[in-house]
């Protein structure tokens, strides 16, 4: 029997399975058999995940248990092997069932470990950018505020330049007027 487990969202369904490769692997050339049990695990979820138009593009095989089939070739699958499905409901409605090892080799764990430190790093690096792209951008607004400012008051003095040549004159004007 599969383990079942429910997470508190009842859109994911995990499950582990031990599923069985050779006798659907010895009845093909021995130059097709990786291939034929990569199709077979995806028969076999299909069928026990409860994907019912039996699409076969609805299973989602993680890199590592494709490694793991292919460790010994092309001709020598393993016999059996023990996989975690998770079936998960998308935003548009779709299942969708992702497939990883249940217990992951030594070689494969040292080697996923690598992964997951790297994928950090290269979030952390693209956080980091954002914050200085965004520090950028407010910098380059107070920029620009500080510009809009400047101008703002070079232009006052200006203008109350021209206001003071404009009542010189006019004040100017009425008194030539009453001299003549």
């Amino acid at each position: 029997m599969p383990k079942e487990k429910k997470s508190s969202n009842e859109e994911k369904i995990e499950r582990e399975y031990v599923i069985p490769l050779r006798r659907q692997c010895t009845k093909t050339q021995k130059y097709r058999r990786a291939p034929k049990a990569i199709k077979t695990i995806k028969e076999f979820l299909v069928r026990h995940m409860k994907i019912y138009d039996r699409d076969l593009n609805k299973i989602k095989i993680d890199g590592f248990l494709n490694e793991e089939i292919w460790f010994r070739g092309i001709k020598k699958p393993p016999a059996r092997i023990k996989v975690k499905a998770i079936k998960e409901i998308n935003n548009k409605g779709e299942e969708i069932v992702r497939v990883e090892l249940a217990e992951l080799p030594q070689e494969l764990k040292f080697k996923k470990a690598r992964q997951d430190k790297q994928s950090k790093s290269a979030d952390e690096i693209s956080k980091q950018k954002q914050v200085e792209k965004a520090e950028e951008t407010k910098s380059e607004e107070v920029k620009e505020e500080k510009k809009e400012d400047s101008k703002i008051k070079e232009e006052k003095p200006v203008k109350v330049k021209k206001e003071t040549k404009e009542k010189v004159v006019k004040e100017n004007k009425p008194k030539k007027e009453e001299k003549k």
